[in-house]
Order: structure tokens, then sequence, then C-alpha cells
């Protein structure tokens, strides 16, 4: 293998070299920046600031919109910046500073679906033992867990990235620094490195589907012994769970599942887990959620009344 490393930056293509869809991209995702921002902190703060943090599927929702938030500024704002810059470069530290921080608060947050997937199948197949399988201690195991996890999936795919020898060319064609489009500027030979991104990216996210779908499954077969009113209210939660399942890891499979190849459509199936899923779940999970809009009204009203007060 050569381990010489020539380049000392990298050249983001981005989505477009033309400069007015550039334009239009820059005024699409700053709106949709600032959606995600306003939907997560919403979320996050309805919350905490509500009795609701004391129910495990919210304490779950708040970790969630964190790490929406902390996901999506890893990718957006540079992706912004570069819509209007005429050189987008990005340098080999802060590349592989990017690939670890996209892919640790990725595989958080893959992990916090599924402990939410545990915590509906525990609410619905054993409610009666719910409170005491489910409580605080077990929540915050979860929580750790999900980012221990997250840590040894980003850890191994920087170690990955740092083991790359690069001699140029320096031109990434995408948005943001991955494994897939640095594994083709690579001057060695990527076939093993290749095997070792499917094992950690492909399978994690595909074992993790899985067990996902499987327990949405057993989910909804053991409603249909349930009353009509408790069916048709896990069914409204198990949907937007599964919504936001089939948002994250649908585009995720079709990069990370198969051979060490690129191609044009990875930037536009990124941007679904990186901004569309980011930006749509707050919607998701409160829009059919009258616990959550109850909150979101309570605290509303509260600020509107500390604002009158002060006025007067």
């Amino acid at each position: 293998m050569n381990n010489q490393n020539n380049v000392t930056e990298f050249i983001l293509l981005g989505l477009s070299q033309n400069k007015q869809v550039q334009i239009l991209c820059f005024l699409i995702f700053l709106f949709c920046y600032i959606l995600i921002l306003m939907g997560n902190f919403t979320v996050m703060i309805s919350i905490t600031c509500s009795q609701l943090i004391g129910q495990p599927m919210y304490f779950f929702l708040t970790y969630l919109s964190l790490m929406d938030v902390c996901y999506t500024s890893t990718v957006t704002p540079k992706l912004i910046s570069d819509m209007l810059a005429e050189r987008k470069s990005i340098s080999y530290t802060n590349c592989l500073i990017q690939l670890f921080t996209v892919h640790f608060f990725g595989g958080v947050e893959v992990f916090i679906l599924t402990g939410m997937a545990y915590d509906r199948y525990v609410a619905i197949c054993k409610p009666l033992q719910y409170m005491a399988i489910m409580n605080r201690d077990k929540c915050n195991a979860l929580v750790l867990a999900a980012c221990s996890g997250g840590f040894l999936h980003s850890f191994a795919q920087f170690l990955l990235a740092a083991l790359l020898p690069f001699c140029g060319p320096n031109e990434i064609d995408h948005y943001f620094c991955d494994m897939y489009p640095l594994l083709k500027l690579a001057c060695t030979d990527t076939h093993i490195f290749g095997l070792l991104l499917i094992a950690n990216s492909g399978m994690i996210a595909l074992v993790v589907f899985m067990v996902l779908i499987i327990s949405y499954a057993v989910i909804l077969y053991t409603i249909q012994l349930h009353s009509s009113e408790s069916r048709q209210k896990a069914l409204s939660t198990c949907g937007s769970h599964i919504t936001v399942v089939i948002l994250f890891f649908g585009p995720s499979l079709f990069i990370y599942i198969r051979p060490a190849t690129t191609f044009k459509e990875d930037k536009v199936f990124a941007l679904f887990y990186t901004i569309i899923a980011p930006m749509f779940n707050p919607l998701i999970y409160t829009l059919k959620n009258s616990e959550m809009k109850n909150a979101m009204k309570k605290l509303w009203n509260r600020n509107r009344f500390k604002k009158s007060k002060q006025m007067f």
C-alpha cells in the first residue's frame, strides 16, 4: 500500500456547477435549515418544559430532535455557504472531522430510533409491565448505548479514511466528505476498504432496519387484539415512527449496502437523510400527536402571558 499523502485539502463539487441553480439551492436549503432548527428546538423545548419529559417516548424524542440538529449542522451550513463560494474547499483535517461527526450523530440517531421502537413494543405488547421495564435508568442506559454505538461506528469510519493515501486529484463529487467519494480518490487498491465499509455502514443499517421492521410487524399484529380506540392510537404513533424510519433508512441503504462505487444520484439520496428527514421529523411527530400539540400550546400561551405581564 502507498502511504504517501500529498493532499492537504479537497474541492467539493457540490450539487451543481450552474450558478443560477446554486443560488436557487442556497435559498431552498437556507429555508430548510431554518425550519430544521425551529422545528426541532420547538419539540425539545416543548417536551422539556412540560410533564411529557417523564414519558419514555418523549424522552427519546427529545434526543432524536437533538441528534437531528447536530447531524444536519455538520453538513448543511457548509453546503449553504458553498453555494455562494467561488472555491468550495475543505481541508484534509476538517474533511476527516466532518466524516467522523456525520457518522457519529447519524449512528446515534439510528440507535435512538431502535430505542424508540423498543419503547413502543413494550408499551403495546407488555402494557402492565411498561413503567417497570421503561424506567428512567433503562432510558438513560439506552441513550448511553446509542452514543457508544455511534462512536464505535464513526471511529471505524474515521480510521478507514485516515489510512487512505491521497496523491491527487482532490475533487470530491459530493457536497460533504463521505467514505465512498473518498475511496474513489484514494491512490491504492480500495477493495478491502470497500468490504469493511459495507460491513460497518451497510450491515449496521440493514440489521437495524430489519429489527425495526420486525418489531413494528409484531406491534401491528398485537394491536389487532386491542380495542378500536387503542388500536387507532397505536397505529397513529407507530405510523409516525415507520415514516421516519423509511425516510432515513431508505436512502441510507441505497448508498451503503452496495459495493464501493459512486453514482450521480448519491448526492440527491443523501439529501434525504441529511436535510429532508431532520426537517420533517418534527412535523411527523407532532401533526397527529395531541399530547405534543397541547404541550406546544401551553408553552406558547405561557410565553405570551409573560410578555403581556411585562408590557403592563
